[in-house]
């Protein structure tokens, strides 16, 4: 074991050397918070699929695999399309817009009182995907390690938050790409293929196996639907997503790249289904479906393979949760505090000088915030389950207004208002009496917001003018960077990446 702990080891402290080396490049609030958005087509299409693909997609993947066979992939398949829906139909769109958070965009197109309720809503959401990807550190800890529980969360949690805090979305857009490149090679390149042979090959797989685990519809049609309504949407419409489709340096990049991302995730889905019915085959009878992942790991590869393919799991853990971490603190600094500091009667204006106060609040939100979702890992430990709710807030509650913002003219902002409540408040109600992972709240919780949102919008005054006006001149790409105080130039790019 003792090279598979140098090459850990080696693995975390090149992690944290490049996040302190991306300090560098964080001068002002649009570096820190969306890489100065100069993102290239290879660096932007890397860091997309680390960040969809964490914890949960390579985990809770190789579980469904061994739980259901080839059906198990539906869950990242499902947010492979989501990132390709997002790429090909709003992305140009959501990166001309040059803001940083959903509620800036629902901001611009209702007007302001439409965020203080979504970023709520998505402050909860990015902090409950923060968690989920820090539960899922015990897994590679605890099979290399053999450390407690809650030492694993809190090793793998310090790293992430500090060199997240050290240089925002740069150090975390240069350790994705690493992170991207590792788990690559650590998944599809060794884990696979090897995984496969152990089994005997697809041959002994299909000999072995039931039949319903060589059929992609045997996990039931409701669970496939359900993960489509709270993975792909989800998609659409989450801050952490959505931040990185600010970064790219033009419409052009945030379209062509995110599609690549996305089918890299419908690649990434099969061999996490593969993986799992291989180890199905070889490991039959484990007590716990979650522990299939580090069960093939241990069982499967040598001594130094293994600690690669170790760290691979780490990067894609790593990836999302220093994303959902960047992405809540974001919310909370932008959408939230900025508010209470408003009523208190102080404005901060990004564009007039005070870049270094902004930075210094962002990265005081990111320590704050992972020290809370390190204690929160801590006490959960079903990061499905977590996720799951997570997702329902997040679409129950933001999806109908953003997408009405987007496509539905008539739509305002008291119908955007009833949309969220209505969604938010039916989500959390059935969750807590049908039960966290039913899928009747997502169901329903969708269908009241849609309700609220066409009823009161139609049956109020439209947006004002002038907010639209506003809103289709953003959409053009006619606006000033914030946090830069330079105009927006969506189709060039003065650096690239």
């Amino acid at each position: 074991m003792g090279v598979d702990y140098v090459v850990i080891v080696g693995y975390l402290l090149g992690i944290v050397a490049v996040g302190w080396w991306g300090k560098r490049r964080a001068r002002s609030t649009s570096d820190f918070l969306v890489a100065g958005r100069r993102l290239g087509p290879a660096m932007y299409s890397g860091t997309m699929a680390a960040v969809v693909i964490g914890g949960a997609s390579t985990i809770g993947g190789v579980r469904l695999g061994y739980t259901y066979g080839l059906s198990g992939a539906w869950m990242v398949f499902a947010i492979g399309f989501g990132l390709l829906a997002l790429s090909i139909c709003f992305s140009a769109r959501i990166a001309r817009l040059r803001v940083y958070t959903v509620a800036d965009m629902l901001s611009l197109r209702y007007g302001d009182s439409a965020s203080v309720i979504s970023g709520l809503v998505m402050w909860i959401y990015t902090l409950m995907l923060a968690v989920t990807s820090t539960i899922a550190y015990a897994t590679v800890f605890d099979v290399l390690f053999d450390v407690p529980r809650w030492a694993a969360v809190v090793i793998g949690g310090t790293i992430v938050v500090g060199y997240s805090a050290l240089g925002g979305m740069w150090s975390i857009t240069l350790t994705d790409m690493v992170q991207f490149v590792v788990k690559s090679i650590g998944v599809l390149v060794v884990l696979l293929p090897v995984a496969v042979v152990k089994a005997g090959g697809f041959s002994e797989l299909s000999a072995q196996l039931p039949d319903s685990y060589l059929s992609f519809g045997s996990i039931g049609g409701e669970s496939i639907f359900t993960y489509v309504l709270i993975y792909t949407f989800g998609m659409l419409i989450g801050q952490d997503i959505w931040q990185r489709v600010f970064t790219a340096r033009s419409d052009r990049v945030a379209s062509w790249g995110g599609t690549v991302a996305g089918l890299y995730c419908l690649f990434y889905a099969l061999a996490g289904a593969v993986i799992g019915m291989a180890t199905k085959v070889l490991h039959p009878h484990l007590a716990d479906a979650d522990s299939a992942f580090a069960t093939i790991v241990k069982s499967a590869l040598p001594t130094g393979v293994k600690g690669l393919v170790l760290a691979a799991a780490l990067s894609a853990m790593m990836s999302t949760a220093s994303g959902a971490l960047i992405a809540s603190a974001t919310v909370a600094n932008n959408d939230i505090w900025h508010r209470l500091r408003a009523l208190g009667g102080r404005t901060v204006h990004r564009q007039t000088g005070e870049d270094h106060d902004e930075i210094a609040s962002n990265r005081i939100a990111i320590i704050i915030l992972g020290a809370v979702s390190i204690a929160l890992a801590c006490l959960l430990d079903d990061v499905l389950a977590a996720l799951t709710v997570a997702y329902n807030l997040l679409v129950g509650g933001l999806l109908v207004p953003i997408l009405g913002g987007l496509l539905w003219k008539r739509g305002n902002l008291p119908g955007a208002l009833a949309a969220m409540t209505a969604g938010s408040v039916t989500v959390i109600a059935l969750m807590a009496t049908e039960g966290m992972l039913a899928n009747e709240p997502i169901y329903y919780g969708l269908a009241a917001s849609l309700v609220a949102h066409v009823a009161v919008s139609l049956s109020t005054r439209p947006t004002d003018a002038r907010v639209l006006d506003q809103w289709r001149r953003r959409l053009a790409g006619q606006a000033t960077d914030p946090g830069s105080g330079r105009a927006a130039q969506p189709k060039t790019a003065a650096t690239s990446l």
